[in-house]
């Protein structure tokens, strides 16, 4: 997975590290070259006395340095670049893949899990990247450059190679063998501290209306408990790793300073070639733990690459068609359109039962048509079917007698509008959260959609007005102004279908009232679909669909269905008195 994710995003950027690669070759040449001209320095400068051959070695020696300082400064910013640049297209193609999700595909992840593939796991492959191009491509060179330049130094001393090469690998190995298991670990548990958090953050009134602050403490304490055991075993394995690899380079200085004594005593060696000598045995074991190190931090970025590949790896159910076809212009003086369900029948993936079973209902253009039952009966998925958030297991849902499967979503979309069940508002300002509707829509426009909204007056009561900021999730405005402003948000479009998914519940009777008597005007005889469980937001309309266990079980005015329909006047005569429902 790793592999397939770097050739894929990596190819615009294979210039780059082509450059990369060659400027590591020269950085790692200087590097080498550097240890043999101090060699020189002190052999054929300061023990002879020679002050000008010290002034032309220095020299050559800072030209180097200098040299390897401005190719690791190219090689660096080029190799963040392309790792930056990795890591941006990625998260712009999960962002855009995931848009494109149906509600049981994004379920099927989860919010959390879907945010952590998208940052955290990203950043692993990012990270892989960025360390590879900057030392894993220089460790092997330095390695291989390091024990030819040492044998050319002195062959016999070069033996000590032979103990501790093995020695580093052998325990750099062990302790790394056991962070494994750990980084596997760890990717899972970051996704349930989001998990907890999200809801911690989402459901806070919630939490407090029950008094089950503690109870959710706890659970946090346990996710993050499990998060910080699992770092702190990587951390403290890490904590022995370079301890041990800081023994190992300082019982080699040890060896070699002593061995290498020997040699010199017996004339067989120069003290200049003991210096560079010890200079490439720092760089061959340092080259040997980088790139050990290196390649353990890979199957972290393999999992994460692995389960970027999972989302990526999803084939959207809902998609424009290869030919999608158009809706045809609104055929009666309004912008109404007729929708009709066909024998639809919807069943969520894996699940044994059906949440709508063989349901028929047309709804004429410019007509008000409205959906009322019990919990669980179907509604909401039903309302979904319509701008195709879902698609029909059996069935077609059409619009002006085209099915929906067949037009590309988005001109489907542009056409009915959504208000759906949860009031949710994005960040910003009102002007900006109305926008949403119909981006080119002027302040009369917005104005207007807010005054058959209902929500003019606590809009203008605001000091900024259409400018107030909006947090996230629309958490400053009490719930019925959120509902309001979401219909407000629904009204600017000009759809040809609007579909009021249970948005006025935390309306009060009155608002309630003045805002359904407001809507045939406000929407330009465009079709309504309203879902709702209170009576008084259904009675009036022109048609009003029981729903009970997903089966269409009345279809009818509010005074047919009372007499018609038993389920209907149960609903009624729960809410209301027999002499009000008459």
């Amino acid at each position: 997975m790793l592999l397939k994710t770097l050739r894929h995003y990596l190819r615009p950027y294979a210039a780059s590290l082509t450059i990369v690669f060659v400027l590591k070759i020269i950085e790692t040449i200087a590097v080498l070259t550097l240890p043999t001209l101090n060699a020189d320095i002190i052999n054929d400068g300061v023990v002879t006395g020679d002050t000008g051959k010290i002034w032309s070695l220095g020299g050559q020696m800072l030209a180097v340095t200098v040299l390897q300082g401005v190719v690791a400064v190219i090689g660096t910013y080029l190799s963040a670049k392309a790792a930056m640049g990795l890591g941006r297209e990625m998260r712009r193609d999960i962002f855009n893949h995931v848009q494109r999700f149906n509600l049981e595909e994004v379920s099927r992840f989860g919010a959390p899990s879907l945010i952590t593939r998208s940052t955290n796991d990203i950043q692993q492959v990012q990270m892989v990247v960025f360390m590879a191009s900057t030392m894993m491509l220089m460790a092997p060179i330095m390695l291989v450059g390091g024990t030819i330049m040492a044998l050319r130094v002195d062959v016999p001393l070069s033996a000590l190679l032979l103990v501790l090469i093995p020695l580093l690998l052998v325990v750099v190995g062990v302790l790394m063998s056991r962070l494994l298991p750990h980084f596997q670990v760890m990717q899972a548990r970051i996704d349930r501290v989001n998990l907890v958090m999200r809801e911690q953050i989402q459901g806070v009134r919630v939490i407090r209306a029950f008094v089950r602050q503690k109870e959710r403490g706890e659970v946090f304490t346990e996710a993050n408990d499990a998060l910080t055991d699992t770092s702190l075993r990587i951390g403290r394995l890490f904590a022995m790793l370079f301890p041990s690899v800081t023994v190992i380079m300082n019982l080699a200085s040890i060896g070699v300073m002593w061995f290498g004594g020997l040699r010199i005593n017996d004339g067989q060696m120069e003290v200049g070639d003991l210096t560079a000598f010890l200079n490439y045995i720092m760089q061959i074991l340092f080259s040997v733990m980088i790139a050990v190190m290196l390649v353990t931090i890979l199957p972290r970025a393999q999992v994460a690459a692995g389960r970027f590949q999972e989302v990526m790896g999803v084939d959207p159910a809902i998609k424009a068609p290869a030919e999608p076809l158009h809706l045809p212009a609104p055929a009666g003086p309004g912008r109404g359109r007729r929708v009709t369900l066909d024998n639809v029948t919807f069943r969520y993936p894996g699940a044994d039962s059906r949440v709508l079973a063989e349901v028929n209902i047309d709804m004429a253009p410019g007509t008000t048509t409205a959906f009322i039952g019990s919990t669980g009966s179907g509604k909401t998925t039903l309302a979904n079917l319509l701008p195709r958030l879902l698609d029909a297991t059996e069935g077609a849902v059409s619009v002006d007698g085209v099915d929906v499967r067949d037009l590309d979503p988005h001109e489907l979309r542009e056409n009915v509008a959504t208000v759906p069940q949860k009031a949710y508002l994005f960040s910003g300002t009102i002007r900006s959260t109305l926008a949403h509707g119909r981006q080119d829509a002027t302040d009369a426009e917005l104005w207007d959609a807010l005054e058959a909204a209902q929500a003019a007056g606590f809009v203008q009561a605001l000091d900024d007005g259409l400018d107030h900021e909006v947090d996230q999730g629309g958490v400053n405005f009490s719930g019925g102004q959120r509902q309001r402003l979401a219909i407000a948000r629904a009204l600017v479009r000009r759809a040809g279908v609007y579909v009021f998914d249970d948005s006025f519940s935390a309306l009060d009777y009155a608002t309630d009232a003045r805002l359904r008597a407001g809507l045939p005007q406000a929407t330009g005889g465009a079709t309504i679909v309203v879902v709702a469980q209170r009576v008084a937001s259904v009675r009036n309309a022109d048609q009003i669909v029981v729903l009970d266990e997903g089966h269409v079980v009345g279809v009818g005015t509010h005074s047919e269905l009372m007499d018609a329909c038993p389920t209907y006047a149960e609903i009624v005569l729960s809410q209301i008195s027999a002499e009000e429902a008459a």
